[in-house]
């Protein structure tokens, strides 16, 4: 084999994972190998976090322009014209893959091979006519729209996130199947443009407090969403229209998103050829990433773990590590804060109440601080939402969770904060700048931890002694 095809590393997917995992190795002198069958960037660059997160901006500035006269400002109703947002949702996805072209990570040390990757054997890749080997290999494939086994479905026109961002056209009705954060994400963005929509699903935003998907589900209605919980039972084409039928009538759409989860990507692989298996739900790992090939690292969606870019990253970060510099980390976290992008944004980190009693009973405590009473939401005429936060005994943070319009930047401190086993105490003493949104996480902590201490010994021996001196 040509010395050009050896390497001490190869990853197979250059999305956000691959992308992370290669540039940590090339930064550590490794040769690496970067190998992708379709497009560099992966599904975050190409049809997730930019296209959904650009197309939810052009959509928040037609509902700012529905609420323009609340601030005293008048304007005509706004129009979308879909094939000028459809450019200014390609004008993002060009600038972010500018930083991901062949050509910039081949001057960052990486070596790019274009084409789909299989298993010769656990050292030896094939990709088309070329055939590398490596020490390492790390599966960073990504996963794909799972599709429900809905009686008719096959049979009508649908689209997935993957294919949603090249719509030019407004429909009229729009009908998402699935209420997670990619179908309520794209919903709410529809029904701002100007499209009816309705969404239907077992239950909004599953893996979210009660008192969340409640707030989230009569906020979406209030904005003309029509919530359906259930399954679709069977689809149907009428001339032009899809019709969703469900346990409680027909719904028409004339454009259908199907948003009902994701599927790890590993067709093609040829993973016997390694000695490895994978199915359905992913892959099988331990804790450093590896699969029962101890060459052989997995990282990201692939896995059947979270989904979520910013984890993928990190698990191909760790498992590039754990590949190639002595001794091991551990790939997998409790600790990911998560954010949904509907409007306001629902973040969490950590445990939640549920899972916070039931791992460590009587000790937890649960606290809640309501976004109104924070000036700096009150200011933007968006104080709908709440800050909520789990503790342990000594007020160590185990969760939290947020409804905001700034939730995603919130969170963060509050990860830091789980991350790092701090308490209430520590974020109450920490100097938040004000107003921002943030004001509402230290008022939190601050309520809490003067109420601690004045109910305590030493508190209660403060306010005596404060008695005397006055």
């Amino acid at each position: 084999m040509r010395p050009e095809d050896s390497f001490d590393v190869a990853i197979i997917g250059a999305g956000s994972g691959g992308l992370t995992g290669a540039r940590f190795a090339a930064k550590l002198g490794a040769r690496v190998a970067l190998i992708e069958k379709h497009r560099i960037g992966g599904d975050c660059t190409w049809t997730g976090c930019v296209p959904s997160k650009a197309l939810l901006k052009a959509a928040k500035i037609a509902h700012e322009a529905r609420r323009a006269a609340e601030y005293g400002i008048d304007v005509g109703p706004p129009r979308a014209d879909m094939r000028r947002v459809r450019a200014y949702v390609r004008s993002a996805i060009a600038h972010v893959y500018a930083e991901e072209r062949p050509e910039v990570l081949e001057r960052q040390g990486v070596r790019v091979i274009e084409g789909a990757a299989e298993f010769v054997d656990p050292t030896t890749l094939r990709i088309g006519e070329r055939t590398i080997s490596a020490r390492y290999v790390v599966i960073c494939t990504g996963a794909r729209p799972a599709i429900p086994p809905v009686p008719g479905l096959s049979e009508v026109p649908y689209v997935t996130y993957e294919t949603l961002f090249d719509n030019d056209v407004l429909p009229a009705r729009f009908v998402v199947l699935g209420a997670g954060p990619i179908g309520l994400e794209m919903a709410q963005a529809y029904r701002r443009l100007g499209s009816q929509v309705t969404v239907i699903g077992e239950e909004f935003l599953p893996r979210e407090e009660p008192e969340v998907r409640r707030l989230v589900e009569r906020l979406l209605v209030a904005e003309g969403i029509q919530c359906l919980q259930g399954r679709a039972a069977s689809v149907r084409r009428e001339g032009a229209e899809v019709v969703v039928a469900t346990a409680t009538g027909e719904v028409r759409a004339d454009l259908l998103l199907v948003a009902t989860g994701r599927r790890p990507n590993l067709e093609g692989l040829h993973l016997e050829h390694a000695g490895i298996g994978g199915g359905e739900k992913g892959l099988v790992l331990d804790a450093q990433l590896r699969t029962s090939a101890t060459n052989i690292f997995a990282a990201g969606d692939v896995t059947g773990g979270p989904q979520f870019t910013h984890y993928a990253g990190w698990q191909c970060f760790q498992a590039v590590r754990n590949a190639l510099l002595p001794g091991s980390a551990n790939g997998t976290s409790d600790v990911i804060p998560a954010v949904t992008f509907i409007d306001p944004e629902v973040a969490h980190v950590g445990l939640s109440e549920a899972d916070a009693r039931a791992k460590l009973g009587d000790e937890v405590r649960v606290h809640q601080w309501e976004m109104a009473h924070a000036d700096r939401p009150v200011c933007d005429g968006e104080p709908e939402g709440f800050v909520k936060v789990v503790t342990r005994g000594g007020g160590v943070i185990v969760g939290a969770g947020i409804v905001a319009s700034r939730a995603g930047e919130m969170i963060q401190e509050l990860a830091l904060a789980v991350q790092r086993k701090l308490t209430l105490g520590d974020v109450a003493a920490t100097m938040h700048a004000y107003p921002t949104w943030s004001m509402a996480v230290q008022q939190l902590a601050s309520e809490v931890a003067v109420s601690d201490f004045l109910g305590g010994t030493t508190g209660k021996l403060a306010l005596e002694l404060a008695r005397w001196v006055r």
